[in-house]
């Protein structure tokens, strides 16, 4: 058997093992599969540099399917090519306890490089990969050690390139000349509507153009060798590169291809066979891969252990020539943190003036800038309201890969996924700021983050009413609460400078994402000598003091900026006689998780009469307060006016939180909710 007729046999089966898994599942969507095995078949026998043995290596071509509904072509693909993912796995195909879920998931299944679903979220996220790639390359290589030189590949859908996600990444993609990205797009002028003549006629080769890429184009979706020859021509050219492929949704399927019906319908048992005789491929058994193309698939195993290999002995030479840079990538590579890094945690000294939270982030920042190398991030054209900005460092750019600070520009939905790819893309921890407001932008990638088990640090500041005179378009009022449903996820929201840095020490450590949720204005730097040290926060909640003279009968807590707020009322409340404990709570998802012995320490369960205070929905704090207590915040918009009197008139002063705690005290155990003051 000629070798033209063998690749034609392995792309047969590459759609065909698709379908049958979606067929077998009676859900899924067998149109990309059966439309992109060729490119599929292109990509990982000719063109990616990947080990199936070792997924991890980290100089391996990074690929992404974007059209993540697509996902039984990269299941057959990776099982092919013998990646640990048996044949079983995909049989079980969207099944209960499968690693083969509808759409791809980053940590699940191997050779995985990230969580794709939403459609646009994929695209952008290759965009940070090739920013990690280009970023580490430029601070770890050295003549004759490109120690760190790979790719990043996707293919993008139509649905892709229509998510305003994809426009705002290229956008980026392109000026930041990121020559590293490679993306097939798989143009089948379907989406699920039908034609894409309904709703997107715009010339996307002049529009990627326009954008700063190299634009190129492949009319037959199986010419293996024009579409290595396109990829060749795209590695010479220093802009990301977009191939348009001309595909056919659900190639091969008489009565359903090229129309929205091949898109996310099973095609039937009786279409399959009929697409199977057409070409001659056996209908029975289901599954079928002939012996000579799984030995053909499985040349990638040794190929991969030779390309592992040597780039292991490239690694050995760097060694030897820079010891210390490259025990540095190792240390990065590991993922491991360096020694007393802690030491860049900045203390702050007890000032009844305090700074902003966003202001002592920027304090941690650049305090960590110097123990932690691996820092990186930006924010959404905000950094100096963000204070994201690291002092002493460049910007990244195409003369400056090594700079640590990211201009993401006004694209908070590109943000989000671009830091999440270079979180996972390994060798930095990175970190993306904006309003918290605006939040709602990068929600989808926050949501990911979490989901995944990314190691992504949002910065959110600008937290309340505090806002003041931008009024209620820019005062968060639900953000905090939505932000604390999404799982995994650990919200924090400090109360004064310290506990900020240790809201920072947390995110460096956690195995996970985290969101510091940050105020404009100032907040009191409390007297830790005086006071519960600060890293009563790495706890979720803690008792920050106890005033006055005997067991305290009312329980006051409150996160951020209505902390210092909680104290001054405590104390008032002491030198009227009333027992009153102070809890800052900056983290619900913390405390949560600590034993039930120490939420009671905390929180008494004999203590009844409890308040929480925040300036946000009052939405999720009865689990805290119980029945017996008050919630005091703000379950409307705000309004425009200066900080301290918005927060004023919405009750934020001692006098109403002494006003609902007295009436509390007098009732007989059955208060209704306080939010006295709302409007």
């Amino acid at each position: 058997m000629n070798k033209d007729s063998l690749q034609e046999k392995a792309i047969h089966t590459i759609k065909f093992l698709s379908v049958d898994g979606v067929q077998t599942a009676n859900s899924g969507h067998p149109g990309l599969p059966m439309g992109d095995a060729g490119i599929a078949y292109a990509l990982w026998m000719k063109i990616l540099r990947y080990n199936p043995k070792n997924p991890k290596w980290f100089d391996r071509d990074r690929f992404i399917l974007s059209g993540g509904h697509g996902s039984m072509l990269i299941y057959t693909i990776l099982h092919l090519t013998g990646y640990d993912l048996p044949l079983s796995q995909l049989e079980q195909f969207r099944q209960w306890g499968s690693i083969t879920p509808g759409h791809p998931e980053y940590g699940l299944t191997p050779g995985v490089e990230v969580t794709t679903g939403p459609l646009g979220q994929g695209f952008a996220n290759g965009v940070g990969m090739a920013i990690a790639e280009a970023h580490l390359a430029a601070e770890f290589n050295r003549p004759g050690h490109e120690i760190v030189d790979h790719y990043t590949y996707a293919i993008v859908t139509d649905g892709d390139l229509m998510e305003g996600i994809s426009n705002e990444a290229a956008s980026l993609a392109g000026h930041l000349k990121l020559g590293k990205l490679i993306y097939f797009y798989d143009n089948n002028h379907i989406s699920i509507d039908g034609s894409t003549e309904l709703a997107f006629t715009e010339d996307r080769a002049m529009r990627f153009e326009a954008l700063g890429w190299r634009v190129d184009h492949v009319g037959d979706p199986y010419d293996v060798d024009a579409l290595v020859a396109a990829v060749n021509a795209a590695k010479v050219d220093p802009r990301p590169t977009l191939i348009i492929v001309d595909t056919v949704i659900g190639a091969g399927l008489p009565d359903v291809q090229g129309t929205e019906e091949a898109h996310g319908s099973p095609p039937g048992w009786e279409q399959i066979a009929r697409a199977k005789e057409a070409v001659g491929w056996p209908v029975e058994p289901h599954f079928y891969v002939p012996e000579d193309v799984k030995e053909h698939f499985l040349t990638k195993l040794d190929e991969g252990e030779f390309l592992n290999k040597r780039w292991e002995r490239k690694f050995e030479d760097y060694q030897k020539a820079y010891p210390e840079l490259a025990a540095e990538l190792k240390r990065r590579i590991s993922g491991d943190l360096p020694k007393d890094w802690e030491k860049g945690l900045p203390v702050f000294p007890a000032d009844e003036k305090g700074m902003a939270s966003r202001s002592a982030s920027g304090k941690v920042i650049n305090g960590l800038a110097a123990t932690l190398p691996e820092l990186m991030g930006g924010s959404a054209d905000l950094a100096p309201s963000n204070k994201t900005w690291i002092n002493g460092e460049e910007a990244f750019s195409p003369e400056t890969p090594a700079g640590r600070n990211m201009h993401f520009g006004v694209r908070e939905h590109a943000m989000g996924a671009i830091v999440n790819a270079m979180s996972v893309h390994g060798g930095l921890i990175p970190y993306g700021g904006t309003f918290l407001v605006f939040s709602d932008y990068v929600r989808p990638a926050v949501r990911l983050s979490a989901l995944s088990g990314y190691k992504s640090i949002w910065v959110f500041t600008h937290d309340s009413i505090g806002v003041g005179e931008d009024g209620p378009t820019h005062e968060p009022i639900e953000h905090i609460a939505s932000l604390r449903v999404i799982p995994k996820l650990t919200t924090i929201r400090p109360a004064d400078a310290n506990e900020t840095a240790q809201a920072w020490r947390f995110a460096i450590e956690h195995d996970g994402s985290t969101a510091l949720i940050l105020s404009r204005q100032n907040l009191p730097t409390i007297d830790r000598s005086v006071y519960a040290d600060a890293d009563g926060l790495l706890k979720g909640a803690y008792v920050l003091a106890d005033m006055g003279d005997d067991t305290p009968e009312l329980i006051l807590m409150a996160s951020g900026s209505e902390v210092g707020l909680i104290m001054t009322t405590a104390g008032r409340l002491a030198a009227e006689g009333v027992n009153v404990r102070v809890v800052s709570f900056p983290c619900w998802e913390l405390f949560a998780a600590q034993p039930q012995e120490y939420q009671d320490q905390v929180l008494p369960p004999s203590i009844k009469k409890r308040i929480s205070v925040e300036a946000g929905v009052t939405f999720g704090w009865r689990r805290w307060v119980g029945d017996a207590g008050r919630t005091m915040g703000i379950d409307r918009f705000g309004e425009s006016a200066p900080g301290d009197l918005v927060m004023k008139k919405f009750g934020f002063t001692a006098e109403n939180v002494i006003k609902t705690a007295l009436d509390l005290l007098k009732a007989d155990g059955h208060a209704k909710n306080g939010n006295n003051f709302h409007k």
